[in-house]
């Protein structure tokens, strides 16, 4: 006991000395503080991972720089490490710069760090190292796996454990959502993040999937999807095999019908609206076959498909036509060969035009008569005269040409 008396009061009194010595040398040396500055900080570091806190001083006159945590433990004075936490490591140690390490931060590491520098008053800096701790794998839930088109339904989506608190978005394929959040911040400072979306689903959401998307500044491309799985009522198609143009009296008529939908139709029936069925017409699975066609069968036929959602039709709407219906037309024209013909004789007469054009401006001047013949030697009109009159004595080689 009187040991370890002996040992505090040796303690006591060294710390008591320290203290004298330092305020001593700042007293006889008057320096002053005014010039100084002290600076640090902020840090963001996710858990796990390293924070570095760099205590820096300008224009330092030997005062002594020393880090402490947030319940104010000195974790450095000077270079020497008083507190036994072996994650914090000296990085640097000058009259400007106390830098120390701390690997793997965990969320107990949060708070507010001091820088202090003993001078007269003493001086502090504060660094505020926020700890952000990424949330867990998201989960997606749904209220029902499988869900009928045109009915409503609900998934859930919950990121437990972050900090801060996630944000989350909804997705359906290129569709943004919109959900109600609720944020709940449990008993160590971390916080579970829960989003609820609903609507309306038709049979073109079946396989879709859907995205709960999580935004948070320690996580990146952080989703859970899950693919809609939606029942519908069958799709009704009819197609007729056989035969390929006009129903004839006499002829056969082959009707398919095709229905699809989810889950695939369990029943198919054909039936003739308003009326009964032809007593010869055969019903083999989703085929209808009626042979030897007259015009008492004409009428509306319909195939109904029916799953465990509902049920579809289609119909067909039979015409019976005379047994020669069709045959009598007239041949159809070929405009195109027509055209052709008519292109041809116009342009045969285009160049008969030409060529007479071209025959009329060459041989088109004057022409005389026998009668005129002489006229132009004559002096005057009487001897013009005269001269004609002779010219009618040989009246057979009287000739006049006219082109």
């Amino acid at each position: 006991m009187a040991s370890t008396a002996s040992g505090s009061l040796a303690l006591s009194f060294s710390l008591v000395v320290i203290s004298m010595a330092f305020f001593h040398k700042g007293a006889a040396e008057t320096i002053t503080v005014e010039g100084q500055n002290l600076a640090t900080d902020n840090i963001t570091v996710v858990e796990g991972e390293m924070a570095t806190i760099s205590c820096r001083v300008r224009n330092n006159d030997d005062s002594v720089i020393q880090l402490l945590n947030p319940n104010r433990q000195t974790i450095y004075f000077k270079d020497v490490r008083p507190l036994k936490d072996s994650r914090f490591q000296l990085m640097n140690f000058s009259d400007n710069e106390l830098r120390v390490s701390l690997s793997n931060v965990s969320l107990s590491d949060d708070g507010r760090y001091v820088c202090q520098l003993y001078t007269d008053p003493p001086q502090e800096a504060y660094a505020d190292i926020t700890v952000l701790v990424p949330p867990g794998s998201p989960i997606i839930e749904s209220r029902e796996d499988v869900v009928s088109e045109g009915n409503e339904t609900e998934l859930t989506c919950t990121a437990s454990g972050s900090k801060p608190a996630a944000s989350i978005r909804w997705m359906k394929g290129d569709e943004e959502m919109t959900g109600e959040t609720m944020v709940e911040e449990t008993y160590d400072r971390m916080f579970t993040v829960t989003s609820r979306v609903r609507f309306l689903v038709s049979k073109e959401d079946d396989g879709v999937p859907v995205d709960c998307i999580i935004d948070h500044p320690a996580a990146n491309d952080l989703l859970a999807q899950r693919n809609l799985e939606v029942l519908y009522k069958p799709e009704v198609k009819i197609v007729v095999t056989y035969p390929e143009g006009l129903t004839r009296e006499g002829d056969n008529l082959d009707l398919t019908c095709i229905a699809g939908g989810k889950p695939q139709p369990h029943q198919i029936n054909w039936l003739r609206v308003n009326e009964d069925m032809p007593s010869h017409a055969v019903v083999t699975g989703s085929d209808l076959f009626i042979e030897n066609l007259n015009k008492s069968f004409n009428g509306t036929y319909r195939c109904v498909a029916s799953n465990t959602v509902g049920e579809a039709y289609d119909d067909y709407i039979l015409y019976v036509y005379d047994s020669r219906a069709g045959e009598g037309a007239p041949p159809k024209l070929d405009h195109a060969v027509i055209g052709g013909v008519v292109a041809v004789v116009m342009f045969a007469i285009l160049c008969a035009l030409i060529v007479l054009g071209r025959y009329f401006a060459r041989h088109k001047g004057t022409y005389f008569t026998h009668e005129a013949k002489g006229a132009d030697d004559a002096a005057d009109a009487d001897t013009a005269i005269i001269n004609a009159e002779g010219g009618h004595t040989n009246t057979d080689e009287k000739k006049e040409y006219y082109i």
